[in-house]
């Protein structure tokens, strides 16, 4: 019984607490509607003349950097919508700003008269509007911090209640406008998150923290804020400190639309990657839309296709890690062209090229010779084949940091659809789905001396200068191959150039390694000749891997279909893009020997000033040095002898450079005219003229 009145007090205890804390709530109610007072006025009096709600203020996205560390490659700048109070300013300053006020607006619009805004400002007061929106148009942070100095906007202690309000809208801008705008990405207009390319990729980094907070919703569906607590403070997104080079992804876009337009291709794209570190320094892709070419599709990330002949290297690399072949060996193609089981087989070569090794078979692309060699050793075991593909990574994604990246498709027995001639095909590049991007990555493995390396596209994030995430270079724990492998891949895509279908592209200054594809077009569902997809994977230098690329122009057109392959419409387009980085990274460049340091007797100087030439002198050992100060000239002899320069006479400047013979005259008041280049040959003036007996004081130099 005890127990039980126990339980029925603890239940009446929790019964008055619970009244009490209700009727607390509606005292609360009450109190905040009928008494309390937010800026002068009770709340019941703002809820009736406007609707309060909860708001959302956007933070300011953070930026995305190129590889530098200073060329910013997309940022969000601010502009600004203005908008008045008029009620809040005591009357007597309204009365003493308003005209200025007016002034000002019609200044910085300049669509309406001073009277018409200050009348329109005059109006909202006399009407008790609280809010009038002084001009749709934005303004820019620029004007938005000379407006700061404006009466109604000006922050001061002896002003309590200005009214001027500055909303801020953040836009997205490109610097360098469409330059590897699908890699980049864009916005949402409406909801401000990344659609597409490293903004969507890493939209929860850049897009920061918004802030949330109580705002009036006036006139116009302006929202202005009625508190200004930590809520409504916005947290700024992150930075991304991409590896992409602006001036590499300027050369790839400028070679590739070069391409395009040449050929009127249908699109293509570009991929350059450090060998090293898998960091992509250039990714362009264009595509034709009417009569030009724009970035709508990141064909590089998601344009899966047969990639053809760059295949080869893989087929041939599992027939030499499994001991399969000798480069050496004689391979009989005969005229190029044979039947398999049904398939046919051909060269792009007409009449063939009759018996060759099987490292010509390569150079030259034999598709006959690949199937020769495959057939000997493989095709009673395709599945040893297919896991030499796994090995080498080409069934996979390259797990690159970036949204979009289509899944290769590479057949395998088990699969639906494998026949009898489907590792024939695969030989050669045919019957699967890869990138250029996850073709590139095998590639650049091979330069790697088979260290497969994921593709790098982001370095850091940073919050300012703290980094929150610093991305290193992932390596495979295994090797895709042996380093004999490695080796004798190298010298085959080597070959290539030198010798094969791409030796055009041979340049005496560097040497270039890589290999051509060129892929019929699949139709509804047959392939079409005259329609190719043409490819050119490589790096350079050969003999020292900086950089790894490859180039592909999609469906080319021209009226001779053997000037359509890849080795005349792919292979230049890399090239082009190698040439021009190597002659901009000079640290590619071979290191000048020193050469022994032994004075020199002549500077080739006939005159000059005693201090710089001490100073040539000391750089460049020369020995003769001059042993007088001030001006000085060389005699017949090698010797250096003092040239006066009196005051009020005309000065000897013959012999001298232009900087110093402009120095000496203007400083008489002489107006130079220069004629030709060189040290100064002859002057018009006689030297040791007076000055002061010249007229115009004009005098002609003749250089050389």
């Amino acid at each position: 019984m005890n127990i039980k009145q126990d339980i029925i007090q603890r239940a009446n205890h929790v019964y008055y607490v619970v009244v009490v804390l209700s009727l607390s709530v509606i005292f609360r109610l009450v109190y905040v509607q009928y008494f309390q007072t937010f800026k002068g006025k009770f709340w019941r009096e703002r809820v009736a003349a406007t609707l309060i709600q909860r708001d959302t203020i956007r933070a300011m996205r953070g930026n995305i950097y190129a590889n530098d560390g200073r060329s910013l490659l997309a940022t969000s700048l601010p502009t600004y919508v203005v908008g008045l109070d008029p009620t809040m300013a005591k009357q007597d300053y309204f009365d003493k700003k308003k005209d200025s006020l007016g002034l000002l607006l019609s200044r910085i619009y300049g669509d309406r008269s001073a009277q018409d805004y200050t009348g329109l400002v005059i109006d909202a007061r006399a009407h008790k509007r609280r809010y009038v929106l002084l001009n749709r148009k934005r303004v820019t942070f620029q004007q938005r911090q000379y407006m700061l100095k404006w009466p109604f906007f000006r922050s001061s202690p002896k002003v309590a209640a200005r009214g001027g309000v500055l909303r801020p809208y953040y836009e997205r801008y490109h610097p360098f406008d469409h330059m590897a705008e699908r890699t980049i990405g864009n916005l949402d207009a409406k909801t401000g998150r990344g659609l597409i390319g490293l903004e969507a990729s890493f939209q929860p980094a850049l897009a920061g923290k918004n802030a949330v907070g109580l705002v009036e919703v006036l006139s116009g569906g302006v929202r202005k804020p009625v508190e200004d607590g930590p809520d409504m403070k916005p947290e700024p997104g992150m930075d991304l400190y991409t590896t992409i080079d602006v001036n590499y992804q300027d050369m790839a876009e400028t070679a590739l639309r070069s391409a395009l337009q040449k050929y009127n291709a249908a699109k293509g794209c570009v991929i350059v990657m450090e060998v090293a570190t898998g960091e992509i320094r250039a990714m362009a892709n264009l595509t034709k839309q009417g009569d030009r070419y724009v970035e709508n599709f990141n064909h590089a990330l998601a344009g899966r296709t047969d990639p053809g002949s760059t295949f080869k290297l893989a087929t041939m690399m599992a027939l030499l890690e499994d001991k399969a072949i000798s480069l050496e060996q004689s391979v009989a193609t005969g005229g190029g062209s044979m039947q398999y089981h049904g398939l046919g087989i051909h060269d792009a070569k007409r009449g063939g090229s009759g018996t060759i090794t099987a490292r010509q078979v390569f150079e030259k692309s034999s598709n006959v010779g690949i199937h020769l060699l495959m057939r000997s050793h493989f095709y009673s075991r395709a599945d040893r084949y297919c896991d030499y593909l796994r090995r080498f990574h080409l069934d996979k994604a390259t797990g690159i940091h970036m949204k979009g990246e289509a899944i290769p498709v590479v057949r395998n027995p088990d699969m639906k659809g494998w026949s009898k001639v489907s590792l024939t095909s695969m030989s050669y590049g045919y019957e699967m789905q890869i990138t250029p991007l996850q073709m590139l990555t095998f590639y650049n493995a091979v330069a790697n001396n088979g260290r497969w390396v994921r593709p790098m596209i982001v370095k850091q994030i940073k919050l300012a200068d703290e980094i929150i995430e610093d991305n290193t270079p992932y390596v495979l724990p295994e090797p895709i191959c042996s380093p004999q492998t490695a080796r004798r891949a190298q010298e085959l895509l080597r070959g290539v150039v030198e010798h094969g279908t791409a030796r055009h592209i041979n340049n005496p200054n560097y040497a270039i390694a890589g290999k051509t594809g060129t892929a019929q077009k699949v139709i509804n569902g047959r392939y079409q000749v005259g329609k190719y997809y043409t490819s050119f994977i490589g790096y350079f230098p050969a003999d020292r891997p900086k950089y790894s690329m490859i180039t592909v122009v999609d469906t080319p057109q021209g009226d001779n279909i053997d000037l359509l392959y890849a080795g005349a419409v792919a292979a230049p387009v890399f090239k082009e893009v190698a040439d021009r980085i190597v002659a901009y990274d000079i640290r590619m460049h071979a290191p000048i020997r020193a050469r022994a340091s032994q004075p020199r007797s002549t500077t080739g100087l006939l005159a000059g000033y005693s201090d710089d030439l001490h100073t040539i002198s000391t750089a460049l050992k020369i020995r003769n040095e001059p042993s007088t100060e001030g001006w000085v000239e060389a005699t017949p002899s090698g010797r250096w002898k003092s040239r006066p320069t009196r005051p009020g006479h005309v000065p000897d400047v013959r012999g001298l450079t232009l900087r110093d013979a402009v120095y000496l005259l203007e400083n008489r008041g002489f107006k130079v005219v220069v004629e030709g280049r060189g040290k100064v040959k002859e002057q018009s003036i006689t030297p040791g003229s007076g000055d002061d007996q010249v007229g115009a004081k004009v005098i002609t130099l003749k250089m050389g």
